[in-house]
């Protein structure tokens, strides 16, 4: 579920904060560990950010404003609920799209779920929204001209061994249409009338949604 490279990014986060004592885990260390994972440090530079500037701002917070342990202390540094919750979010995100994995790109779309975070304030302070990042992800739209998608990361990512572009649709949908020819989805017995109503109510104009009340 969750890439191995997305793993490394997440174990590092851990191993650091230990080191240095911190009490906590939070969305800030987390963003300071995408900008060494692959997937998620493209997409900050294909949004202009400048990676080691923003590696020394987040530095200097984690170290400024995160409580630290007592010296030889025995207790774990736990995650914060935002880093958890960030972590859910991305998890949920690939579930509900049909992908395979979990990678930093993924977390790094998720981060600006903590919108109250100063990990989103730093990115939002040099002109990186979310919107930006999902335009990279899916499109791979840059806000930098010299910034192209590397093959095989993430604006094309490779699927179940092929390398079809990623859309938007294909990023953040499930394809019933695809599902449904290859017999992946059962098929509708004894609904010939109610199937017929609803393709009449599709193809208008005006007034387009279906609703079926009733039994399943």
């Amino acid at each position: 579920m969750i890439a191995q490279e997305l793993e490394v990014s997440l174990h590092m986060a851990f191993v650091e904060a230990r080191q240095k004592q911190h009490e906590f885990i939070t969305v800030e260390h987390l963003l300071l560990a995408m900008l060494d994972n692959p997937s998620a440090a493209e997409v900050l530079k294909a949004c202009g950010v400048e990676v080691e500037e923003l590696r020394g701002v987040l530095t200097d917070f984690i170290n400024e404003h995160t409580p630290r342990l007592p010296p030889h202390s025995d207790a774990d540094t736990q995650p914060t609920q935002g880093f958890q919750r960030v972590i859910q979010r991305a998890i949920l995100h690939v579930q509900s799209s049909g992908k395979k994995e979990v990678t930093g790109a993924n977390v790094l779309v998720a981060i600006f779920g903590e919108k109250e975070s100063h990990a989103v304030y730093f990115l939002n302070q040099r002109g990186v929204t979310r919107l930006d990042v999902v335009n990279y992800i899916a499109h791979g739209i840059t806000k930098t001209p010299q910034a192209k998608p590397e093959k095989g990361e993430s604006a094309k990512e490779d699927g179940e061994g092929g390398s079809e572009s990623q859309g938007a649709l294909d990023a953040y949908t499930v394809n019933l249409n695809h599902m449904a020819k290859n017999g992946k989805i059962d098929p509708l017995i004894g609904r010939a009338h109610e199937l017929e109503r609803v393709v009449q109510v599709l193809c208008r104009r005006r007034k387009n949604n279906p609703l079926l009340v009733g039994e399943a």
